[in-house]
Protein backbone atom coordinates (compact mmCIF):
# COMPACT_ATOMS: atom_id res chain seq x y z
CA UNK A 1 0.00 0.00 0.00
CA UNK A 2 1.28 2.95 -1.06
CA UNK A 3 1.21 6.16 1.06
CA UNK A 4 -0.37 8.10 -1.61
CA UNK A 5 -3.11 5.64 -1.88
CA UNK A 6 -3.68 5.84 2.21
CA UNK A 7 -4.35 9.42 1.27
CA UNK A 8 -6.80 9.12 -0.97
CA UNK A 9 -8.81 6.46 0.98
CA UNK A 10 -8.56 8.84 4.29
CA UNK A 11 -10.00 11.83 2.14
CA UNK A 12 -12.43 9.15 1.14
CA UNK A 13 -13.10 7.85 4.35
CA UNK A 14 -13.69 11.93 6.15
CA UNK A 15 -15.68 13.15 3.41
CA UNK A 16 -18.25 10.12 2.75
CA UNK A 17 -17.94 10.91 -0.48
CA UNK A 18 -16.16 10.62 -4.02
CA UNK A 19 -16.77 13.97 -5.14
CA UNK A 20 -16.00 15.71 -1.68
CA UNK A 21 -12.86 13.83 -1.55
CA UNK A 22 -11.65 14.74 -5.31
CA UNK A 23 -11.63 18.11 -4.71
CA UNK A 24 -10.09 18.00 -1.33
CA UNK A 25 -7.33 16.04 -3.24
CA UNK A 26 -7.10 18.30 -6.39
CA UNK A 27 -7.82 15.59 -8.56
CA UNK A 28 -11.07 14.27 -10.44
CA UNK A 29 -13.10 11.32 -9.34
CA UNK A 30 -12.57 8.88 -11.82
CA UNK A 31 -8.81 8.29 -10.92
CA UNK A 32 -9.72 8.05 -7.30
CA UNK A 33 -12.13 5.79 -7.68
CA UNK A 34 -10.06 3.82 -9.53
CA UNK A 35 -7.31 3.78 -6.62
CA UNK A 36 -9.75 2.81 -4.09
CA UNK A 37 -11.01 -0.53 -6.05
CA UNK A 38 -7.45 -1.01 -6.65
CA UNK A 39 -6.70 -1.01 -2.92
CA UNK A 40 -9.39 -3.13 -1.84
CA UNK A 41 -7.99 -5.65 -4.52
CA UNK A 42 -4.96 -5.87 -2.69
CA UNK A 43 -6.49 -5.94 0.48
CA UNK A 44 -9.09 -8.60 -0.50
CA UNK A 45 -11.70 -6.67 1.09
CA UNK A 46 -14.75 -4.41 0.22
CA UNK A 47 -13.86 -0.77 2.38
CA UNK A 48 -16.87 1.16 0.89
CA UNK A 49 -20.85 0.52 0.57
CA UNK A 50 -21.57 2.06 -1.98
CA UNK A 51 -25.54 2.76 -2.32
CA UNK A 52 -27.80 5.16 -3.55
CA UNK A 53 -27.71 6.17 -0.15
CA UNK A 54 -24.50 7.50 -0.30
CA UNK A 55 -21.06 5.61 0.88
CA UNK A 56 -20.15 4.26 4.08
CA UNK A 57 -17.07 2.35 5.45
CA UNK A 58 -17.05 -1.19 5.85
CA UNK A 59 -15.91 -2.61 9.80
CA UNK A 60 -12.61 -3.79 7.30
CA UNK A 61 -12.48 0.33 5.79
CA UNK A 62 -12.78 1.34 9.47
CA UNK A 63 -10.21 -0.55 10.86
CA UNK A 64 -8.13 0.82 7.87
CA UNK A 65 -8.72 3.69 8.71
CA UNK A 66 -7.26 4.27 12.30
CA UNK A 67 -4.48 1.98 10.89
CA UNK A 68 -3.80 4.59 8.04
CA UNK A 69 -4.53 7.80 10.30
CA UNK A 70 -1.12 6.38 12.00
CA UNK A 71 1.06 5.57 9.17
CA UNK A 72 0.54 8.99 7.69
CA UNK A 73 1.15 10.50 10.46
CA UNK A 74 4.05 8.82 11.43
CA UNK A 75 5.15 9.57 7.78
CA UNK A 76 4.70 13.06 8.50
CA UNK A 77 6.87 13.25 11.66
CA UNK A 78 9.54 11.29 9.91
CA UNK A 79 9.53 13.79 6.88
CA UNK A 80 10.12 16.69 9.37
CA UNK A 81 13.03 14.88 11.40
CA UNK A 82 14.65 14.40 8.18
CA UNK A 83 14.01 17.96 7.04
CA UNK A 84 15.19 19.23 11.00
CA UNK A 85 18.45 16.83 10.74
CA UNK A 86 18.88 18.79 7.20
CA UNK A 87 18.30 21.92 8.59
CA UNK A 88 15.35 23.20 7.05
CA UNK A 89 12.82 22.99 9.98
CA UNK A 90 11.51 26.54 9.48
CA UNK A 91 8.11 27.33 8.48
CA UNK A 92 7.28 31.12 7.25
CA UNK A 93 3.76 31.38 7.78
CA UNK A 94 2.26 34.25 6.60
CA UNK A 95 -1.65 35.78 8.50
CA UNK A 96 -3.79 38.24 7.30
CA UNK A 97 -4.48 40.93 9.32
CA UNK A 98 -6.61 40.30 12.44
CA UNK A 99 -4.21 37.31 14.28
CA UNK A 100 -6.59 37.43 17.01
CA UNK A 101 -8.57 34.49 15.84
CA UNK A 102 -8.87 31.55 18.55
CA UNK A 103 -8.50 29.41 15.69
CA UNK A 104 -5.08 30.23 15.63
CA UNK A 105 -4.07 30.47 19.14
CA UNK A 106 -5.23 26.82 18.89
CA UNK A 107 -3.32 25.90 15.68
CA UNK A 108 -0.27 27.12 17.37
CA UNK A 109 -0.40 25.28 20.09
CA UNK A 110 -1.24 21.87 18.70
CA UNK A 111 1.60 22.69 15.87
CA UNK A 112 4.11 23.13 18.89
CA UNK A 113 3.28 20.22 20.66
CA UNK A 114 4.12 18.01 17.10
CA UNK A 115 6.85 19.77 16.28
CA UNK A 116 8.33 21.38 19.04
CA UNK A 117 11.49 21.98 16.94
CA UNK A 118 10.33 23.79 14.23
CA UNK A 119 10.78 27.17 14.08
CA UNK A 120 7.65 29.35 13.12
CA UNK A 121 8.09 32.40 11.96
CA UNK A 122 4.87 34.93 11.39
CA UNK A 123 4.54 37.30 9.02
CA UNK A 124 1.21 39.43 9.06
CA UNK A 125 0.00 41.23 6.23
CA UNK A 126 -2.71 43.71 5.83
CA UNK A 127 -6.07 43.72 3.58
CA UNK A 128 -4.16 45.07 0.56
CA UNK A 129 -2.25 41.29 0.06
CA UNK A 130 -4.84 38.19 0.69
CA UNK A 131 -2.08 35.84 -0.19
CA UNK A 132 0.03 37.22 2.32
CA UNK A 133 3.11 37.05 0.31
CA UNK A 134 2.91 33.76 -1.45
CA UNK A 135 2.76 35.07 -4.62
CA UNK A 136 5.63 36.94 -4.15
CA UNK A 137 7.39 34.13 -2.35
CA UNK A 138 7.62 35.42 0.98
CA UNK A 139 6.04 32.92 3.08
CA UNK A 140 5.67 29.00 2.97
CA UNK A 141 1.91 28.86 3.95
CA UNK A 142 -0.70 31.43 4.54
CA UNK A 143 -3.62 32.27 6.80
CA UNK A 144 -6.12 33.70 5.15
CA UNK A 145 -9.77 34.27 3.46
CA UNK A 146 -11.09 33.34 0.09
CA UNK A 147 -11.43 34.44 -2.61
CA UNK A 148 -8.29 35.78 -4.02
CA UNK A 149 -6.31 34.80 -7.79
CA UNK A 150 -5.42 31.82 -6.91
CA UNK A 151 -3.20 31.23 -9.77
CA UNK A 152 -0.31 28.21 -8.93
CA UNK A 153 -1.76 27.87 -5.64
CA UNK A 154 -3.53 25.26 -3.67
CA UNK A 155 -6.20 26.12 -1.48
CA UNK A 156 -7.89 24.45 1.55
CA UNK A 157 -10.97 25.70 3.52
CA UNK A 158 -10.72 25.65 7.33
CA UNK A 159 -14.27 27.47 7.86
CA UNK A 160 -16.37 29.95 7.03
CA UNK A 161 -18.09 32.80 8.85
CA UNK A 162 -21.19 34.86 8.47
CA UNK A 163 -20.75 38.34 7.74
CA UNK A 164 -22.19 41.64 8.37
CA UNK A 165 -22.54 45.91 7.66
CA UNK A 166 -20.87 47.51 9.77
CA UNK A 167 -22.01 50.57 11.09
CA UNK A 168 -21.76 53.55 13.22
CA UNK A 169 -24.38 52.82 16.47
CA UNK A 170 -26.56 55.59 15.69
CA UNK A 171 -26.83 54.60 11.53
CA UNK A 172 -30.31 54.85 11.08
CA UNK A 173 -29.68 51.19 9.89
CA UNK A 174 -28.09 50.09 12.65
CA UNK A 175 -31.36 49.36 14.45
CA UNK A 176 -31.94 46.80 11.60
CA UNK A 177 -32.42 43.02 12.68
CA UNK A 178 -30.57 41.87 9.13
CA UNK A 179 -29.46 43.67 6.10
CA UNK A 180 -29.10 43.37 2.14
CA UNK A 181 -26.61 44.80 0.26
CA UNK A 182 -29.37 46.35 -1.76
CA UNK A 183 -30.03 48.42 1.64
CA UNK A 184 -26.40 49.48 1.48
CA UNK A 185 -26.58 50.74 -2.19
CA UNK A 186 -26.38 54.56 -1.30
CA UNK A 187 -24.13 55.00 0.90
CA UNK A 188 -19.85 55.51 0.78
CA UNK A 189 -17.79 52.01 1.40
CA UNK A 190 -14.18 52.15 2.50
CA UNK A 191 -12.42 50.75 -0.55
CA UNK A 192 -8.76 48.86 -0.79
CA UNK A 193 -6.24 50.89 -2.77
CA UNK A 194 -6.20 50.57 -6.66
CA UNK A 195 -3.92 47.55 -7.42
CA UNK A 196 -5.22 45.28 -5.06
CA UNK A 197 -6.77 41.29 -6.15
CA UNK A 198 -10.04 42.22 -7.48
CA UNK A 199 -11.66 38.76 -6.48
CA UNK A 200 -10.67 40.05 -3.08
CA UNK A 201 -12.21 43.67 -4.02
CA UNK A 202 -15.10 42.48 -5.10
CA UNK A 203 -16.19 40.49 -2.35
CA UNK A 204 -15.69 42.71 0.30
CA UNK A 205 -17.53 45.66 -1.61
CA UNK A 206 -20.55 43.00 -1.88
CA UNK A 207 -19.74 42.77 -5.94
CA UNK A 208 -20.07 46.38 -7.36
CA UNK A 209 -17.64 48.81 -7.94
CA UNK A 210 -18.04 51.22 -4.63
CA UNK A 211 -16.35 54.77 -3.29
CA UNK A 212 -14.99 56.03 -0.15
CA UNK A 213 -12.29 55.96 2.19
CA UNK A 214 -9.16 53.76 1.15
CA UNK A 215 -8.20 51.27 3.81
CA UNK A 216 -5.31 48.90 4.65
CA UNK A 217 -5.83 47.42 7.45
CA UNK A 218 -8.59 46.51 9.97
CA UNK A 219 -8.40 49.17 12.20
CA UNK A 220 -8.55 51.75 9.28
CA UNK A 221 -11.37 50.07 8.32
CA UNK A 222 -13.59 50.71 12.00
CA UNK A 223 -11.98 54.09 11.24
CA UNK A 224 -12.94 55.21 8.36
CA UNK A 225 -16.70 54.34 9.18
CA UNK A 226 -16.54 55.64 12.92
CA UNK A 227 -15.47 59.55 11.37
CA UNK A 228 -16.86 59.37 8.13
CA UNK A 229 -20.25 57.42 8.50
CA UNK A 230 -19.07 54.99 5.65
CA UNK A 231 -20.27 51.38 5.63
CA UNK A 232 -18.19 48.17 4.73
CA UNK A 233 -18.50 44.18 5.41
CA UNK A 234 -16.80 42.85 8.63
CA UNK A 235 -16.92 39.13 10.14
CA UNK A 236 -20.60 38.97 12.17
CA UNK A 237 -18.17 37.78 15.42
CA UNK A 238 -15.90 40.35 15.42
CA UNK A 239 -15.96 42.91 18.67
CA UNK A 240 -16.58 46.30 16.84
CA UNK A 241 -14.43 49.06 18.40
CA UNK A 242 -16.82 51.76 20.67
CA UNK A 243 -19.53 53.71 18.70
CA UNK A 244 -19.76 50.54 16.00
CA UNK A 245 -22.01 47.83 15.73
CA UNK A 246 -22.32 45.19 13.03
CA UNK A 247 -25.66 43.85 11.68
CA UNK A 248 -25.71 40.80 9.56
CA UNK A 249 -25.72 41.08 5.77
CA UNK A 250 -28.50 38.54 4.62
CA UNK A 251 -27.35 37.58 0.95
CA UNK A 252 -23.61 37.78 1.44
CA UNK A 253 -21.93 34.20 0.96
CA UNK A 254 -20.08 33.68 4.19
CA UNK A 255 -16.29 34.57 4.76
CA UNK A 256 -14.01 31.36 3.68
CA UNK A 257 -10.83 30.98 6.35
CA UNK A 258 -8.29 29.14 4.27
CA UNK A 259 -4.72 27.94 4.06
CA UNK A 260 -3.18 28.39 0.68
CA UNK A 261 0.50 27.25 -0.12
CA UNK A 262 2.23 27.67 -3.40
CA UNK A 263 1.26 24.89 -5.61
CA UNK A 264 3.58 21.28 -6.10
CA UNK A 265 5.56 22.27 -2.47
CA UNK A 266 6.03 19.30 -1.03
CA UNK A 267 7.17 20.60 1.92
CA UNK A 268 6.53 17.93 4.81
CA UNK A 269 6.08 21.05 7.26
CA UNK A 270 3.11 22.42 5.26
CA UNK A 271 1.46 19.47 4.80
CA UNK A 272 1.50 19.01 8.36
CA UNK A 273 0.63 22.54 9.23
CA UNK A 274 -2.32 22.16 6.79
CA UNK A 275 -3.67 18.97 8.71
CA UNK A 276 -3.32 20.75 12.18
CA UNK A 277 -5.14 23.71 10.93
CA UNK A 278 -7.80 21.23 9.80
CA UNK A 279 -8.54 20.28 13.43
CA UNK A 280 -7.88 23.43 15.15
CA UNK A 281 -10.20 25.74 13.13
CA UNK A 282 -13.07 22.83 13.36
CA UNK A 283 -13.37 23.58 17.05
Amino acid sequence: MELRTLRYFVAVAEELHFGRAAARLHMSQPPLSRAIKQLETEIGATLFDRSSAGVTLTPVGAVLLDEARSLLDQADRVRVRVAAAAGAATLTVGILGDSTDPGVTRLAGAYRRRHPHVEVRIRETDLTDPTCGLHAGLVDVALTRAPFDETALTVHELRADPVGALLRADDPLARRDGLRLADLADRRWFVFPEGTDSLWQSYWSGGEPRKGPVVRAVVECQQAVLWNGTVGVTLLDHRPAAGLTVVPLLDMEPSRVVAAWNEGDTNPLIRSFVQIASTAYRH
